[in-house]
């Protein structure tokens, strides 16, 4: 099976041995070996449902397959990278921070709950089930990864959101001073907040 590493914190190495991985379209910068590239078209390579889907949520995700064997080299836009290891989880993602996925993995779109239209994050998110690799881009520096619990739930701005895994609910706040309080009072004032048992990841840099 592939393997995917941190090469550095802002290159991830992809080992393929007769093998391949899934990457966001134009993220790879280099690579070794005897290693095939072709498209994996809108809907991620999960067929055409999920490809109708991605297109009537907005939830954008247009992916490259990389086969073979040899090692390719990943990186988009100079932004921080962190692979986490998924064993029989669901991973919710936005997908603008998604870069690779490795092993026995399947992509889908989640409905994340209703709310206005003013921002595009948190409506819909991509989600990353089953058994292997997932590496994730963040912006401004590498992701803070925050512990939830049912004494301690987490609020999160939609735009540092990155992912969440675990026995989580998400619900949304809206109503939020503290955007006005640091002059980010233009349109709809919403947070994301999560309640159970599970790990929210963000960025320190909003969208």
């Amino acid at each position: 099976m592939a393997q995917l590493f941190e090469q550095s914190k802002k290159v991830v190495e992809a080992h393929l041995a007769n093998s391949g991985i899934r990457a966001i379209s134009g993220s790879m910068v280099a690579y070794e070996g005897a290693v095939q590239f072709k498209s994996a078209g809108f809907g991620g390579g999960d067929g055409v449902l999920a490809g109708m889907k991605r297109r009537a949520t907005g939830e954008k995700l247009s992916l490259m397959e990389c086969g073979g064997n040899g090692r390719v080299f990943l990186a988009v836009n100079g932004q921080y990278v962190s692979v986490v290891n998924l064993n029989n989880e669901t991973l919710q993602v936005e997908s603008q921070q998604l870069l690779a996925f490795a092993g026995n993995l399947r992509t889908d779109v989640r409905f994340a709950g209703v709310r206005g239209a003013s921002s595009g994050q948190g409506l819909f998110t991509t989600t990353v089930s089953g058994q292997g690799q997932v590496a994730l881009l963040s912006a401004g520096g590498p992701l803070i990864h925050l512990e939830v619990s049912p004494q301690f739930p987490l609020v999160v701005d939609p735009d540092a959101f990155v992912a969440a895994r675990g026995n989580l609910n998400q619900s949304f706040v809206t109503d939020v001073s503290w955007r006005s309080m640091v002059g980010q009072d233009g349109g709809e004032a919403f947070s994301l907040r999560w309640d159970g048992q599970g790990v929210v990841s963000i960025q320190p840099a909003e969208r």
